[in-house]
């Protein structure tokens, strides 16, 4: 028999014998291990990456942590609002009951000095020093808070008076007392003048203070300036446990209303997890799973509403089972039952085939078009037989290491003669010489047999180009054709049974719907991707990508599967691309010859049947080459 040029001998090649590998064709959704098991957290708790990285996995994953998380942080919120608004509140009172109660306690005190420099009539120095003593310990028995004293000679008074020494009690440094107190006491003498100071504590401490200055009319030696000083530790340590008090109330109040949010957002939430379990043990194909239903609370309606949807769902799934298997043991019996006669008729029709050129013209025709349907019933027959196959589970695949290239030009050299009977030629490119990869021969060759025949069946008259390619880990093989494309809403019908893009479309292969759908459950056996990109007026591409080993996943494709020409109007033929040639009845037993080519010209643009620019080497893409068929047809 005779072979394209493109098919290589078998016997250099010694095939490991293949074991079957069984499919489970519709795995399971999810088991009792999985269903309601919480999703491991990103990363480790102790680390500060993996601490964050945790929160928000949880905020994105928990609704409970969510919505007690921002119960929490609007919680913090307005108990730090209300702790600074009641601290400084406190702080203020406090500041001031304590000023109020030393300004008055230095008003007892400077009046009893004044009175004990009223009563003196000394008039030498020595005499009024003793005076202002005896002055001073009348003031600070009328002080008992106070920390200590200065007593100061106003910068106001002159100079011909008695002068007195100015003094202070030990723990009262020089700077204690500001020029600007002194200033404000000079401006209004009649009213007592307080400052806030830092003192010194024990341990070098510094405690808040309290200055009050008041005049005070020294007999014979003029007017003099009298500073008590007052500690504020006493209130600040108040204020200190207050706010400790209030740091820890609130903590407290926080956790309380986190706990609370948390439990009771757990009992909420705990009948829509259940729900949810029950719906993920519905989709894994337990229809008998309900909810459990408890009072009649909107939680209990949600159950019984569930469980009277779960209850239908499953009485017509169950009816839809039934009737699909019922559809399916129909088609594989029907399936079956159709063998045994239809050979018997293939083999009839075969030897009225084999006559027809001894019969009329009207018995020969007839005997063609009986022998073309009964081929097409055979490819619609064994079809429907994969497809039982498929829907009963019974699948296998005979994996063995097989190059993609050689299913390619076995695919080519078959489908030749049909493709130039369209005025198409098939383009062969290839990466690399040799792309093998572990796939069942017998299923893939089908798949690029169904690509390469629908490529044919719409190429209108262009050239079809075949890539196979490889990487690490996948090949792959794309058909390209320069037809009429597809629309998106018919892309996402393409892959569906018995469906077509045009059904008034004259099929010159014949067909039965289900090449693209049977190509598509051939490549996910296969753990692959059959893809495709198509646009209108500019052609279609079809994609198979498969791993190359067992088990090895995919990292992409080597393939693109948006061609570097879509939209082109020319197809440059590359140096390494191969194209078939036409054969007459000479060659079929020795060697292909190549005959004249057929294209015609209008100006610039080619209609291309099988041929090239003899210039360019560039095949043109004719977009409306029935323009030039009718011109033909007139000639």
């Amino acid at each position: 028999m005779a072979r394209s040029w493109f098919k290589r001998s078998r016997k250099e090649r010694q095939e490991p014998e293949a074991e079957a590998e069984p499919i489970t064709l519709a795995p399971s959704l999810g088991s009792d291990d999985d269903i309601g098991r919480p999703d491991n957290a990103p990363g480790k708790w102790w680390r500060p990456s993996g601490f964050f990285a945790n929160i928000r996995h949880l905020w994105g994953t928990s609704l409970p942590f969510r919505t007690t998380l921002i119960a929490v942080i609007l919680t913090t919120a307005t108990v730090v609002i209300v702790a600074i608004v009641m601290g400084n509140t406190i702080a203020r009172d406090l500041y001031t009951s304590r000023t109020n109660q030393v300004l008055q306690e230095a008003e007892y005190a400077t009046s009893n000095a004044q009175a004990t420099f009223d009563t003196g009539i000394e008039t030498d120095e020595l005499a009024i020093t003793a005076l202002r003593q005896q002055a001073l310990d009348a003031a600070l028995a009328q002080a008992p808070n106070a920390e200590g004293f200065a007593f100061y000679r106003s910068e106001s008074m002159s100079s011909d008076v008695v002068s007195l020494q100015d003094i202070a009690s030990q723990g009262v440094p020089p700077d204690l007392v500001s020029e600007e107190l002194r200033e404000a006491l000079q401006e209004d003498p009649g009213i007592a003048a307080y400052q806030s100071v830092a003192l010194e504590g024990e341990g070098n401490r510094a405690e808040p203070g309290l200055v009050v200055g008041s005049t005070l009319n020294v007999p014979t030696a003029g007017t003099y300036e009298l500073y008590l000083v007052y500690s504020m530790q006493p209130s600040q340590d108040t204020l200190d446990f207050v706010q400790r008090t209030l740091t820890v109330s609130m903590a407290i109040l926080v956790l309380m209303v986190g706990t609370i949010v948390g439990a009771i957002m757990r009992a909420v939430i705990r009948p829509i997890r259940i729900a949810a379990q029950t719906s993920r043990k519905l989709a894994a194909g337990r229809l008998e799973e309900r909810i459990p239903e408890r009072g009649e609370d909107d939680i209990g309606t949600l159950a019984r509403s569930f469980n009277d949807m779960a209850d239908n769902l499953q009485h017509q799934i169950e009816q839809l089972e039934d009737l699909s298997k019922v559809q399916q043991r129909f088609v594989s019996d029907v399936s079956h039952e159709l063998r045994t006669p239809l050979t018997t008729i293939r083999l009839a029709a075969g030897i009225v085939y084999a006559k027809k050129d001894e019969l009329d013209a009207t018995l020969s025709r007839s005997a063609e078009l009986l022998h073309d349907q009964i081929e097409r019933f055979e490819l619609l027959l064994a079809d429907l037989l994969e497809i039982s196959r498929y829907d009963a589970g019974a699948v296998q695949l005979l994996r063995n290491p097989n190059d993609l290239i050689v299913i390619a030009e076995d695919v080519i050299g078959s489908m030749t003669q049909v493709a130039l009977e369209q005025g198409e030629v098939l383009i062969l490119r290839a990466t690399a010489g040799n792309i093998e990869a572990e796939f069942d021969e017998r299923r893939v060759n089908r798949v690029v047999r169904n690509l390469v025949a629908n490529a044919i069946e719409h190429g209108e008259g262009k050239p079809i180009l075949v890539s196979v390619g490889g990487n690490a880990t996948a090949v792959a093989i794309s058909v390209r054709d320069y037809g009429v494309g597809m629309t998106e809403e018919q892309q996402t019908q393409v892959f569906s049974r018995f469906w077509r893009a045009d059904p008034s479309r004259k099929r010159t292969m014949g067909g039965s719907g289900l090449g693209l759908a049977i190509s598509q459950d051939d490549a996910q056996l296969h753990d692959g991707r059959l893809e495709l990109w198509s646009v209108p007026e500019l052609g279609s591409n079809f994609r198979l990508t498969l791993p190359r080993q067992i088990g090895q996943p995919i990292v992409s494709s080597p393939l693109p599967l948006i061609p570097d020409d879509a939209g082109a109007s020319t197809y440059t033929v590359d140096a390494n691309d191969r194209r078939t040639r036409a054969f007459d009845d000479q060659s079929v037993d020795t060697q292909p010859i190549d005959l004249p080519l057929n294209g015609h010209d209008n100006a610039d643009q080619w209609e291309y049947l099988a041929s090239t620019d003899p210039k360019t080497g560039a095949i043109a893409i004719d977009r409306n080459p029935q323009e030039h068929r009718n011109r033909e047809d007139d000639q």
